[in-house]
């Protein structure tokens, strides 16, 4: 048998549970993976709510990520054989294919054959965040070198990404944190600087770090009331990137300046990039080039064994961690 995480009602961590299930065989189209590691992300703990804008089919699977082997191959898939080591881009709806559990399928176009210097932790760690940066930053915003990058919840797995590809193109990235209380992680990860949004005026600190021009690139999870702050901080023509509503308090917005400042303000998913067979060539080419040189690297704050899927996703949800959270599942 083969266990699955799965849900019959939505609600909080609690409702998840490890189900036996048969080994499914894979279709056209499909690979069957042996699972080593999974990553956990806010969009499953949404979906679980019922909260992602995609409801359940109840009992739901549930799960984006995930790295393993490959166990079978469906008609007409071409490109991987049985043993590879794979991961997952989230790149379909969590309806159709659900890829938490020991043995999954997923649809060939999401495989992906990741570099062979990352453990099976460090590639469940991957996709999710690091193509969730990439469109934002350089498909949409198309970040320079000499850019300020503003990113908001920066301590969350995405936002690590992003500081990381800014400094990939020469960029420099702007931390947003509620507190100080990570200030010293977040500079050890990488950031410029760091702004804690609830103790300082973040439009005045980042005229200071910017010779008052501003951040031309600000990309943000957020929304809500700190929109107000974000559009002051904004430079001339910059590109405000929406990809997350973590506060859904109504967004005060001064429309003088997004109108005197040429600002476009966008709201972004992660699967405009995915679901693109072009766009997603490029970010996975993108990620894995600067995954094997080292210039990209998932940051892990900590790894669950499958059996506490419950407490990852507790976990998950008290917005401690600095980085991603990892279910690590036996082997044979």
């Amino acid at each position: 048998m083969n266990r699955v995480v799965r849900f019959h009602e939505t609600g909080g961590p609690e409702v998840l549970q490890l189900e036996e299930l048969p080994v499914p065989a894979p279709g056209p189209g499909e690979v069957l993976i042996r699972v080593k590691a999974l990553g956990l992300n806010r969009a499953e703990s949404m979906f679980r709510l019922g909260q992602y804008g995609v409801d359940p089919v109840l009992p739901s699977s549930i799960g984006y990520e995930a790295a393993g082997v490959v166990e079978g191959l469906g008609q007409g898939v071409t490109g991987l054989d049985l043993g590879d080591a794979v991961s997952v881009v989230p790149s379909f709806a969590m309806t159709e294919y659900g890829v938490h559990g020991e043995v999954v399928l997923a649809p060939a176009h999401a495989v992906v054959v990741h570099p062979a210097r990352l453990s099976f932790e460090e590639a469940a760690s991957v996709w999710m965040p690091f193509i969730t940066a990439y469109g934002g930053l350089v498909d949409l915003a198309d970040i320079q070198s000499g850019d300020t990058v503003l990113v908001s919840a920066s301590s969350s797995s995405v936002g690590l990404a992003a500081m990381q590809i800014a400094h990939r193109v020469g960029a420099r990235a702007i931390a947003l944190t509620r507190t100080e209380a990570k200030k010293q992680q977040l500079l050890d990860a990488g950031a410029d600087a760091v702004i804690a949004t609830a103790e300082e005026d973040v439009p005045t600190r980042v005229a200071e770090l910017t010779g008052g021009q501003g951040a031309r690139v600000i990309f943000d999870p957020v929304g809500g009331e700190a929109l107000a702050d974000l559009v002051e901080a904004a430079a001339h023509g910059a590109h405000i990137i929406l990809y997350g509503v973590l506060d859904r308090a109504p967004a005060p917005l001064n429309v003088g300046d997004v109108l005197f400042k040429h600002l476009t303000i966008r709201g972004y998913e992660l699967f405009e990039i995915t679901t693109d067979d072009r766009r997603r060539a490029e970010a996975v080419a993108f990620v894995t080039d600067g995954l094997a040189s080292g210039e990209l690297t998932p940051a892990i704050d900590s790894v669950f064994p499958l059996e506490e899927v419950v407490e990852a996703h507790r976990y998950l949800e008290g917005g401690g961690q600095v980085g991603k959270i990892v279910i690590t599942v036996p082997g044979d």
